[in-house]
């Protein structure tokens, strides 16, 4: 699994920020995409540490607004790379503090068996009458999906969405 080996690097990079790791507490703004995989990481940091991670789970998009307007996150795990780059443009990010932490996928997906094929290709047809997905306003995943959604191609052609 990639999160275990990514792991031993996020809790690194925990230590290697300076001064977080010399406060009791860091407040942590964390992309809801990475809920269960930061709070385990969170657990290893306190064990490695003794000291807490404080974790927000939510969308990039608002906590790039929170820290617009002041919000005290010292770490902020958003879902993708131009989040972070607009903050550290304004001077609210430490310059080239910026690293890949995860890589995600869009996952097509339907309760109905064999309803979506493998390459995706209901979203070309058409004929479904729902889709879920995160609001692309706020979520770099929704903004991809609706990227994918307009080219109105296979998903194997539009580039990452998988079933």
């Amino acid at each position: 699994m990639i999160f275990k080996t990514l792991k031993p690097f996020v809790v690194v990079g925990f230590l290697l920020i300076s001064p977080i790791s010399f406060a009791n507490t860091t407040l942590v703004a964390v992309a809801s995409n990475f809920t269960k995989p930061m709070t385990e990481i969170a657990a290893e940091f306190e064990k490695a540490t003794g000291h807490t991670a404080q974790l927000s789970f939510g969308s990039s998009g608002k906590f790039v607004s929170q820290v617009e307007n002041g919000a005290p996150f010292e770490v902020f795990l958003a879902a993708d790379e131009n989040t972070l780059l607009k903050l550290e443009q304004v001077g609210l990010a430490v310059a080239k503090s910026r690293f890949t932490y995860a890589l995600g996928k869009l996952v097509l997906w339907s309760s109905t068996a064999n309803y979506v094929d493998e390459k995706g290709d209901i979203l070309a047809k058409g004929g479904f009458q729902y889709i879920a997905l995160a609001d692309p306003k706020l979520a770099p995943y929704g903004a991809a999906a609706i990227e994918v959604l307009t080219t109105k191609q296979p998903p194997a052609q539009a580039g990452g969405l998988v079933s």
